[in-house]
């Protein structure tokens, strides 16, 4: 059977060219931080990825810290700026990651945005925090569930009016689409290598030039004092080797067919009886699609999919690893029970978008066949 992997939103396949790179970085034993020639060959390795990685995301090479991937990275902005402002509220919109919302809540109040029903934050109740002088505001450039587009440039210019930390959790939008860290208006923003194809494990942490944060680890000097702890050289070589690949007309290329084929996924399936798109109509993420799927469980069409050969998720976390409907979508006042998650990548064929659609329609004309 060949299997059509739509979960690329989750984690998408290690790209050739990383996995060259990580297979030539495993040859390099030194520790980066020495200065004999094993070290300054691992350390070379190291700057050369951080460059890499640094021209991707439109940043400097020096506002590059590298990190384990995107949880970490929200970890250590969460961390720094409650050290920065002891005490100061975190505002957060009701869309975050769960790894925004828990790392925000260990350190200290919570003030979560509303959204509306496609997804979109309150901007006004958002920006009326602000003279609060909050420590930090979190917002997604893109929804990991529903694709929703941030509009982040009114965001952070208000945050720099008032002098508040702004972090981008941009781990879904980061390659799969472009971003200008010195464009975007953010002090911070994390990114994760293995969500567009590069190793898992690593990801980084974008700091604007002259911020200092208080580091989440302690040890070494590694990263400029920024992360302690030695650097993780083929991974780091593979995330720079698959940035360095997506050239901006290669990348572009990629969004493109990533918008045809969820356009042909979300038109093929809403037409579908029950079945709903989330997430706004027009300000999405490339590469995914989320459907409500009225009347059936969200487990019995992921395991009808898979008997088929397809792997996709669903946005509700019982499907997966708790009990709890998704977040995400009770915040969006939408059914936060049934919900089906298509998420396409560089592996991605449009006969696999053609095979995915015939197969939901199966599943769902089975499942419901079984209702009483």
């Amino acid at each position: 059977m060949n299997r059509r992997y739509f979960d690329h939103a989750s984690s998408s396949p290690l790209r050739p060219v990383g996995r060259t790179a990580i297979d030539k970085a495993l040859d390099l034993t030194g520790d980066p931080g020495r200065i004999h020639s094993e070290g300054m060959s691992a350390r070379h390795a190291v700057e050369v990825a951080r460059q890499q990685v640094a021209d991707f995301f439109g940043a400097r090479s020096r506002e590059v810290v590298f990190t384990s991937g995107a949880t970490e990275s929200i970890a250590v902005a969460c961390f720094g700026a409650a050290q920065r402002n002891p005490g100061s509220p975190s505002v957060l919109s009701a869309m975050e990651h769960s790894a925004v919302r828990l790392n925000a809540q260990r350190h200290g109040p919570v003030q979560s945005i509303s959204v509306d029903q496609t997804g979109r934050v309150d901007l006004d109740q958002l920006l009326a925090t602000l003279s609060q002088q909050p420590a930090i505001v979190h917002l997604q450039q893109g929804n990991h569930e529903v694709a929703t587009l941030q509009d982040l440039a009114p965001v952070g210019a208000a945050c720099r009016d008032h002098e508040v930390l702004l972090h981008v959790d941009a781990a879904q939008a980061g390659g799969h689409m472009a971003l200008n860290f010195a464009d975007l208006g953010a002090d911070l923003v994390s990114v994760s290598a293995h969500k567009f194809g590069g190793p898992v494990g690593v990801g980084a942490l974008l700091i604007r030039r002259g911020l200092r944060l208080a580091p989440l680890l302690l040890g070494g000097e590694q990263e400029r004092a920024r992360r302690a702890g030695l650097e993780n050289t083929p991974a780091i070589a593979g995330f720079g080797a698959v940035c360095a690949a997506l050239t901006p007309e290669v990348l572009a290329s990629e969004e493109t067919l990533a918008r045809q084929q969820t356009i042909r996924l979300a038109t093929g399936l809403s037409a579908l009886d029950g079945v709903t798109l989330y997430g706004h109509p027009n300000y999405r993420l490339p590469h995914l699609v989320c459907l409500g799927i009225d009347g059936v469980e969200p487990q019995a069409v992921l395991l009808g999919l898979d008997r088929l050969g397809i792997a996709a998720h669903s946005g509700s976390a019982c499907a997966s690893e708790g009990l709890e409907p998704s977040p995400v979508l009770e915040a969006m006042g939408v059914d936060a029970h049934r919900s089906l998650r298509l998420s396409v990548g560089w592996t991605t064929t449009d006969d696999d978008v053609e095979d995915v659609l015939e197969a939901v329609s199966q599943v769902l004309a089975e499942l419901r066949a079984l209702r009483p």
